[in-house]
């Protein structure tokens, strides 16, 4: 069975990784669905949220990265996915998750899985990572080093 991990991953952090890791050993497949939304501002453009998320996994066995964009439930069929996977950290995702999840299952049927956060996860957030990083903070403990070196030369680019 397939399965869908869908977010914007901007950036990805070990959050992320922890969720797909433990979806692979639930599911057969899974797709890291990144999400594409014009009207957000990404720190990461969609090529590099990809390019890094491709490079976290790591040639993880049944494991690949997907643009994207649309409704989630078309990405799903178009995918071949029959679930989705997201991670829960707080009440306030359960609340926002458990809607998204009533309504993709009243469009299609489709399936949701909620996975709460590793207890050494759970209060990570890519918010708080790119908050820390525009800061000047150290984010290394909570991305992968390609991640903290692209968010690094960022930083830098944008100060000059």
């Amino acid at each position: 069975m397939k399965a869908v991990c869908p977010g914007s991953f901007d950036p990805i952090t070990h959050g992320h990784l922890d969720v797909i890791r433990r979806a692979r050993a639930l599911f057969d497949e899974v797709i890291v669905g990144v999400g594409r939304n014009s009207a957000k501002k990404y720190l990461f453009d969609t090529g590099e949220r990809v390019e890094l998320a491709e490079a976290a996994i790591g040639g993880l066995a049944g494991v690949r990265v997907e643009v994207l964009s649309g409704l989630l439930v078309d990405f799903c069929r178009d995918q071949g996915a029959e679930v989705v996977v997201k991670g829960l950290r707080f009440a306030s995702d359960f609340d926002f998750e458990l809607q998204m999840a009533h309504i993709n299952h009243s469009l299609t049927g489709l399936e949701t899985v909620l996975l709460p956060a590793s207890a050494q996860w759970g209060t990570l957030s890519s918010t708080m990572v790119r908050e820390v990083a525009s800061l000047g903070g150290d984010v290394r403990a909570f991305v992968p080093p390609l991640v903290a070196e692209r968010i690094e030369q960022k930083r830098a680019s944008a100060t000059g």
